[in-house]
């Protein structure tokens, strides 16, 4: 019996790039870099939203280790 798949929202490169508040080239750049994985839809990538937050939950570093 086949499992049934969660149901995932997908993002175009202009809306990650919205919320990151980033050009779409960045982007485009954080994909094939493989930093940010991403679906190949014909021509278009298409970001997980799951991808998106993962990415920025580990994007975030802690200021005062970088003073010391």
């Amino acid at each position: 019996m086949p499992t049934e798949m969660p149901a995932t929202k997908f993002l175009t490169v202009a809306e990650v790039a919205e919320q990151m508040r980033v050009s779409k080239m960045t982007v485009y750049r954080l994909v094939h870099s493989g930093e940010l994985p991403a679906v190949r839809v014909g021509k278009s990538f298409r970001v997980p939203q799951r991808a998106l937050d993962e990415y920025l939950a580990g994007a975030f570093y802690d200021a005062d280790k970088l003073s010391s």
